[in-house]
C-alpha cells in the first residue's frame, strides 16, 4: 500500500509539474533561438553596412566608368560569397584561399574577370606554394598579354595530386618564339614547377588562345 501510494504521488506530481516543465523548456528554447537570430541579423546588417552599401555608393559615384564598376562589383561579389559560405580566406594556410586571393588580386589590378572554379582543398606546403606562384604568373601573363575578355581558372585538388588549368581565348602565341629576355614563362612557371616535382604544359597558337596546365604530385 505504501509503495502504491508513493507511486501515485509521483505520477500525480508528474502530471502537475510535467506540462509546466515542458512549457518552460520550450520557452527557453524559443528565447535562445530568437537571441541567436537577432545576433545573426545584427551581424548581417553590420556586414552589409561595412561592405555592400559602401560598394553600392562607390558604384554610383563611378557610374560613368564601366570598367571600374565591373571590377568593384566582382570584388564585392567575391568578398560577399566568401562571407556567406564561411570560406577560409587565410591564403597562407589554404590552397583554395590562396587561389581566390590570386584571382581577386589579378582582377583588381588588371580589371580582367577571372572565372575561378575550385574542387577540393589542402593545407599549404612549400611545393603547393610553388604551384600557386606559378599559377599566379600564368594568370598575370594572360591578363597582361592575351587581350582576352576573361580568364578561366580550374583547380582540381585531390589527396595525392593537384591540377591547375589557366585558359584564355585571347590572341595566343607560339611557345617556340618566346623572346629570350622574357623569363616569366620559363623561370616562373616551367622551371619552378619542375624544381618542386611538378610539371607545366603550355598549349597555345596565334589567334587560338592559351591553356597552361600545372600538375603537382603530392606523394
Amino acid at each position: 500500500d505504501i509503495a502504491a501510494a508513493f507511486l501515485l504521488a509521483i505520477l500525480g506530481g508528474a502530471l502537475l509539474i510535467g506540462p509546466w516543465a515542458f512549457k518552460l523548456r520550450r520557452d527557453l528554447a524559443e528565447e535562445r533561438i530568437a537571441r541567436v537570430r537577432s545576433q545573426e541579423r545584427a551581424d548581417v546588417a553590420a556586414h552589409l553596412h561595412d561592405s555592400v552599401l559602401q560598394t553600392l555608393a562607390l558604384l554610383q559615384k563611378n557610374a560613368k566608368d564601366p570598367t571600374l564598376v565591373a571590377s568593384v562589383a566582382r570584388s564585392q561579389e567575391r568578398e560577399l560569397r566568401a562571407w556567406l559560405l564561411g570560406l577560409d580566406e587565410d591564403a597562407e594556410r589554404s590552397l583554395a584561399a590562396a587561389l581566390r586571393d590570386v584571382a581577386g588580386t589579378v582582377e583588381d589590378t588588371y580589371r580582367v574577370p577571372v572565372e575561378l572554379v575550385i574542387v577540393g582543398d589542402r593545407d599549404m606546403t612549400e611545393h603547393i606554394a610553388a604551384l600557386v606562384s606559378a599559377g599566379r604568373e600564368a594568370i598575370v601573363n594572360a591578363a597582361k598579354h592575351s587581350q582576352a575578355a576573361k580568364i578561366d581558372v580550374y583547380a582540381e585538388i585531390q589527396a595525392a595530386r593537384v591540377d591547375l588549368y589557366v585558359r584564355d581565348r585571347g590572341q595566343g602565341f607560339d611557345p617556340q618564339d618566346i623572346a629570350s629576355d622574357r623569363r616569366g614563362i620559363e623561370e616562373s612557371i616551367i622551371t619552378r614547377m619542375t624544381r618542386h616535382g611538378g610539371s607545366a604544359e603550355i598549349t597555345s597558337a596565334p589567334g587560338e588562345g592559351t591553356e597552361i596546365h600545372l600538375s603537382l604530385d603530392l606523394e
